[in-house]
C-alpha cells in the first residue's frame, strides 16, 4: 500500500513540531510494506532529557491536533519518558533518550527501510499538491466546455414557435377601443 499525501503531511508536520522543540536528529523511516503490516512511516527522533522528550511529544500532539484534527491512537512511555511511542496508524513516532536511542538502535533493525530527509518529503509532498493542483482546472474546463456544448446543441435543436400574427378583425376592435378613451 502506497502511503497517501495526507500521511506525508502528517508524518512532515510532526517533525516540524519536534524540530521546533529542539529535538536531535530527526529521521524518516519509510518502511518496506512487504515487511511492516504496521504503518508506513516511523519517525525517530531523541532529546537531551526526559523532560525534553515529554515537551516534544506534547508539541507533536498539539500540532497535529491543531493543524488536522489528528489524535494519536496510543501514547506510551510517557511517565519515564525514556522511549515515548505515539501510534498515528499510518506512523509511528518515536522520541528516545540518546542513550534508548542508540541501545535499542530501531534505525539497525529496520534495514530495509528508507531513510527519507525532511526535505526529500516536502518536495514529494509539494510535487503531489502541484499535480492534483494542476489536473482540478483541467476538468473544470473540461467540464465548462461540455456544458457551453450541450447549451449550443439545445439552442439549435429548440423548436421556434412561429410568432402569432393578429387577425384584422382584432387590429380594428382595439383601434376602436383606443378612440373610445
Amino acid at each position: 500500500m502506497m502511503a497517501t499525501n495526507e500521511s506525508k503531511q502528517l508524518v512532515l508536520a510532526a517533525a516540524e513540531a519536534a524540530d521546533s522543540k529542539k529535538a536531535e536528529d530527526i529521521r524518516i523511516l519509510q518502511l518496506d510494506p512487504s515487511e511492516s503490516g504496521l504503518c508506513d512511516y516511523f519517525l525517530i527522533c531523541n532529546g537531551t532529557n526526559e523532560r525534553q522528550n515529554d515537551a516534544i511529544s506534547d508539541e507533536i500532539e498539539l500540532q497535529l491536533k491543531k493543524q488536522f484534527g489528528v489524535y494519536a491512537n496510543s501514547v506510551e512511555g510517557r511517565r519515564q519518558a525514556e522511549w515515548i511511542l505515539m501510534d498515528y496508524v499510518d506512523f509511528i513516532v518515536h522520541i528516545f533518550s540518546p542513550e534508548k536511542r542508540e541501545f535499542y538502535g530501531l534505525e539497525r533493525l529496520r534495514k530495509s527501510a528508507t531513510t527519507i530527509s525532511v526535505a526529500e518529503m516536502n518536495q514529494e509532498v509539494a510535487a503531489k499538491s502541484r499535480a492534483v493542483r494542476e489536473k482540478t482546472p483541467a476538468k473544470k474546463a473540461a467540464k465548462k466546455a461540455v456544458k457551453k456544448a450541450v447549451k449550443k446543441a439545445s439552442v439549435k435543436t429548440a423548436v421556434k414557435k412561429p410568432a402569432a400574427k393578429k387577425s384584422p378583425a382584432k387590429k380594428a376592435a382595439k383601434k376602436a377601443a383606443g378612440k373610445k378613451r
